[in-house]
């Protein structure tokens, strides 16, 4: 009996062991539960966790980029009609709504069954693991990932060409990518790689590091670049935000000084300040407004 007892502890101990190892049984997805969800990894194993709160964006709030505007949504209304779109790579300055495009155009095509999954640049490598998941669904699906850039030999890389290229296997017609980056190419060029080009005749070709970093972005069939904003475009975002926060186009009016020197300290006029500036203001005019409205 007392080896009997030694033996069952520690089988209890191997397999408490074993436990730590092993996958945790995760629930199935609550599809009802949001239009959007994030990839979420723990003790290296992944799953699709729905976004309580997502973001209620409308295309109607990003001024400025009406060009970009009508590029996203009519690619993105092919795909929920089930006709042919391309997988999008937006690039350019920082703060010009990206993002915010992407989270736009989910918030109009809901009702169509677009979904959004939002994937961190450090889980790609799991992208094939996402796509089998969501490939028998009758949704269609945007896998989002933001601020994307590589470094050299990263292993999510290569997960993220066979994804927007297929393997073996081919696409599923129900997932397109949408990434946002600083960076045209995805990954950092160096100087030296300029001593890699060849001069055929009057042509000149890169060399394979190049090549390389070229092929990535290449598989995305839809390139749309945001520029940094003009005074005109800064200022009519702030009138729009702040009108959103209840001003009065008066009140409004008068802040445009200030919204100039706000933008001048951040070195910048991009979307994301003349946010910034608006939720900055917009409760000191309201206030202001008060007292004047209740004379009238």
């Amino acid at each position: 009996m007392i080896e009997l007892a030694k033996f069952l502890q520690r089988a209890e101990a191997l397999v408490a062991r074993l436990e730590v190892l092993l996958p945790a049984i995760q629930p199935p997805v609550d599809w009802s539960a949001s239009i959007a969800f994030r990839w979420r990894k723990a003790g290296g194993h992944g799953h699709l966790q729905p976004v309580a709160r997502p973001h209620k964006i409308r295309l109607s709030d990003l001024h400025g980029v009406d060009r970009q505007k009508r590029l996203i949504e009519q690619n993105t209304r092919q795909f929920v009609a089930g006709l042919p779109a391309n997988n999008v790579l937006l690039t350019g300055a920082r703060g010009t709504g990206k993002s915010s495009l992407v989270k736009a155009v989910l918030n109009k095509f809901q009702r169509q069954g677009l979904r959004l999954i939002e994937v961190d640049k450090r889980d790609l490598i799991d992208l094939p693991d996402i796509v089998d998941q969501i490939s028998v669904r009758s949704e269609r699906f945007i896998i989002f990932c933001d601020d994307l850039s590589f470094e050299a030999a990263e292993a999510g890389y290569k997960a993220l060409k066979v994804v927007l290229d297929g393997s073996i296997s081919a696409t599923s017609e129900n997932v397109l990518i949408y990434a946002t980056s600083n960076r045209r190419h995805l990954m950092p060029e160096y100087m030296q790689e300029n001593l890699e080009y060849k001069h055929l005749g009057e042509e000149i070709h890169p060399g394979e590091t190049s090549e390389e970093k070229i092929s990535l972005s290449e598989r995305f069939g839809l390139w749309v670049s945001f520029y940094p904003f003009d005074q005109d475009d800064y200022l009519d975002i702030v009138s729009h935000w702040l009108t959103e926060l209840g001003c009065s186009p008066r009140d409004i009016a008068a802040t445009h000084e200030e919204a100039l020197q706000w933008a001048l300290s951040r070195g910048s006029r991009s979307g994301r300040v003349a946010w910034q500036f608006a939720r900055d203001v917009s409760d000191r005019l309201r206030a202001a407004a008060a007292p004047r409205t209740r004379r009238g």
